[in-house]
């Protein structure tokens, strides 16, 4: 077997911690066990501090092979290096590449990364992330080269800190695919369609995730109220996917919060009327997306925007423009493909709502079923 191809077997996108009282820690490790879905040799971990507004300092940091707890098997452990050094400073707005690591992973194995911040550390490059493949802890102390995370120090988070990418030393005919979009990407269904790839034995696709809970295609917040809701299209696309190294393809599932999201200042000081897209200025953003991937080499299906009714700023005038959008993406021509992931959730008697369970209860996120569902729609052709 022969490993002659860097591809990104894990990635987050990078956005902005929740402001809280609490925005620093020190002496804390942050583990996360990260299932690789292809054998290598080599891997390398990308750090980001896009969003900090100071410079922040990683200790140290280790890879390990693990189980899907965290438990490192001991031998394996391994030191991350920058240019030979064990700690770096990641300056704010940038990001960083560590050195190679050898390391042998099979295929469908876990690793387990973990980072040591032992001094004041601003806690603000972050993306809130779950599903079933998406869990990390945080444990006092430096407990990189530990091979058991001692309960009585230790939490779960699905808050991923810093790291945002990690590239495999792989096969040549290996490709990673990216699924790109808001809080509907940031949940589950990317995590079920690796899943699915194990189970059907598709062994050449990554499933990388590049998604942000509340971002929105044409507008960002730039208030503490909403600043975790992350960056515009604009600021976050062609840097989140021109990084994902063996892409073939991206997967768009974004706009939902243009148009959920604006009521008024007279309701809300932040969220103003002049902030609704029209149809067509919502397309017009969707089609910068295909235009940037593209010039990148990647081919662009773009996912159907799902049910609204019952979410809490519904009226017909959204579900509407929601429709407008929707047509366009499952005829327009600028797409290589539509993934109708509205069609594999909602109620074929009432199209605007979730069918039974598949409602997580708010009446915009699909339950779990429902993210296996919106996994099962997408086409083989991307898989294989």
């Amino acid at each position: 077997m022969e490993f002659t191809k860097w591809v990104s077997a894990w990635s987050n996108a990078t956005s902005i911690l929740t402001r809280q009282v609490e925005n620093y820690t020190k002496d804390l490790t942050l583990r996360y066990p990260m299932k690789i879905v292809f054998s290598g040799s080599k891997l390398k971990f990308t750090f980001s501090n896009y969003c900090g507004s100071e410079a922040v300092t990683i200790t140290g940091a280790t890879v390990a092979l693990s189980d899907e707890k965290g438990n490192l098997e001991e031998n394996t452990i391994k030191d991350i290096t920058f240019e030979g050094s064990k700690s770096v400073t990641i300056e704010k707005g940038t990001e960083l590449k560590s050195d190679a690591i050898d390391i042998e992973v099979k295929a469908n194995s876990y690793i387990s990364l973990s980072i040591y911040l032992g001094d004041f550390t601003e806690t603000r490059s972050s993306v809130l992330v779950t599903g079933p493949l998406s869990k990390g802890y945080y444990c006092l102390g430096n407990q990189t080269r530990s091979k058991t995370l001692p309960a009585e120090k230790t939490k779960y988070t699905n808050w991923f800190y810093f790291i945002n990418n990690v590239e495999i030393l792989t096969e040549e005919n290996n490709n990673s695919l990216i699924c790109y979009g808001d809080s509907i990407t940031a949940q589950s269904w990317p995590d079920y369609l690796t899943e699915r790839c194990i189970d059907k034995g598709y062994k050449n696709t990554s499933i990388v995730r590049r998604a942000v809970c509340g971002t929105r295609v044409l507008r960002q917040y730039d208030c503490i109220q909403y600043d975790s809701y992350g960056l515009k299209g604009s600021n976050r696309f062609e840097r989140e996917i021109s990084t994902v190294s063996g892409a073939k393809a991206v997967i768009i599932q974004h706009g939902i919060n243009d148009i959920i999201h604006p009521v008024g200042i007279e309701n809300n000081i932040f969220r103003p009327w002049s902030d609704l897209p029209t149809a067509n200025e919502l397309i017009d953003g969707l089609k910068s997306y295909i235009e940037t991937a593209k010039k990148l080499g990647l081919k662009v299906y773009g996912g159907t925007l799902i049910p609204i009714e019952g979410w809490r700023t519904y009226a017909d005038f959204r579900e509407e423009l929601k429709n407008q959008v929707n047509d366009w993406i499952r005829t327009t021509k600028d797409l290589d493909g539509c993934i109708d992931f509205d069609k594999a959730v909602r109620d074929e008697n009432r199209p605007s709502s979730f069918r039974e369970g598949f409602d997580s209860g708010d009446h915009l996120h699909p339950s779990e079923i429902a993210y296996k569902a919106m996994a099962d729609a997408v086409p083989e052709i991307l898989l294989k």
